[in-house]
């Protein structure tokens, strides 16, 4: 689908409500990510409204989203780029460029943001108003298997975890801009979150079978913040394929996929032997929770080429509905009422 400046549309959404951004990968290099908004009041879902809006598609692999000072912004990872829009219009306002592969953004302020890679082992520095690259954190690790990923905030400390041909946590102290220490988990960390103890907590994938950087069963970890070492240890049976790891708004609850969905308290000694939501031969691919009212929203990405699903169900597992969106949807951002 092609778009051009006269076929772009006007929207013009509720901010009094709550709605759900779906940000939908696409395809490595066929340049087909986008963007869904959700409405949960109302079940209205709106598709590519980025290049509806903007008349020009949202780029190569959009990885994830946050809002911050009143705008939503949108990292695309294969295309380098990070936009800012009007979450009300879904019209482009700034643009960052001059990255290699950016996959999260973390904002310390309005002048400053940090923004984690993989294919580069630094952690980029930007000024997100002035859309500026300032500077970079440096790491011991190379361009072939460096990798930052999520971001978790403590205090003055950004806590970090290096996913692809990793197998460690980074704590950079954001008065420095330096890392100050670094834990090592199991292999490939693909997730970071905090509890409502304030503890944070990793899930591995323990690589692949034929991996030069080795396989592992797959790790659920908690770890102390303040002392920065592994509390506790949660092991998967190989074969498994742990994913998605998220938390409930008020830190209660920790979900992940495995297959199905699970849910787990954080003060759980144990992790639950049957999932909250079963799979039914399902691809669930990316997990969220709503703020609102703990309703959980998985996608499925189908087969990974043709537009994928996202499945709402209540805080018990019981499916309230689905609506579709764009192909491989794998992050989630909420937008609060205004």
């Amino acid at each position: 689908m092609k778009y051009g400046p006269r076929e772009e549309e006007a929207f013009s959404i509720d901010l009094s409500r709550s709605g759900l951004f779906v940000i939908n990968e696409g395809n490595y290099m066929y340049g087909n990510a986008s963007l869904s908004y959700y409405d949960p009041a109302t079940g209205a879902v709106e598709n590519e409204v980025f290049a509806r809006s903007n008349g020009f598609l949202l780029g190569d692999v959009a990885q994830s989203a946050v809002m911050y000072d009143g705008l939503l912004w949108v990292v695309v990872n294969n295309s380098g780029v990070i936009f800012a829009l009007d979450p009300a219009t879904f019209r482009e306002v700034r643009r960052i460029t001059g990255f290699t592969s950016p996959r999260y953004i973390h904002f310390l302020g309005p002048h400053k943001a940090y923004v984690t890679q993989i294919w580069d082992p630094r952690i980029y520095i930007v000024d997100p108003t002035a859309c500026t690259i300032t500077g970079y954190i440096e790491t011991d690790m190379d361009f072939e298997t460096g990798s930052t990923e999520m971001m978790v905030q403590i205090g003055k400390y950004v806590y970090i975890n290096c996913w692809s041909y990793q197998n460690r946590i980074l704590m950079i102290d954001t008065d420095t801009d330096t890392i100050t220490k670094e834990l090592v988990v199991g292999i490939q960390p693909s997730a970071l979150i905090k509890d409502c103890n304030g503890k944070l907590w990793t899930i591995t994938d323990g690589g692949y079978e034929g991996s030069p950087y080795g396989h592992e069963r797959a790790t659920l970890a908690r770890i102390d913040a303040d002392n920065f070492v592994i509390e506790k240890t949660f092991t998967f049976d190989y074969g498994d394929t742990p994913r998605a790891l998220t938390t409930s708004s008020d830190g209660r609850w920790l979900y992940w996929i495995n297959d199905g969905v699970y849910k787990m308290p954080a003060e759980a000694q144990i992790p639950p032997s049957e999932p909250i939501i079963a799979s039914g031969g399902t691809i669930y691919y990316s997990l969220t929770i709503s703020p609102e009212n703990g309703d959980i929203y998985v996608s499925d990405a189908i087969d990974y080429t043709q537009s994928g699903v996202v499945m709402r169900y209540s805080a018990s597992g019981i499916l309230l509905g689905t609506f579709n969106v764009g192909v491989n949807p794998g992050n989630f951002c909420w937008r609060a009422a205004q």
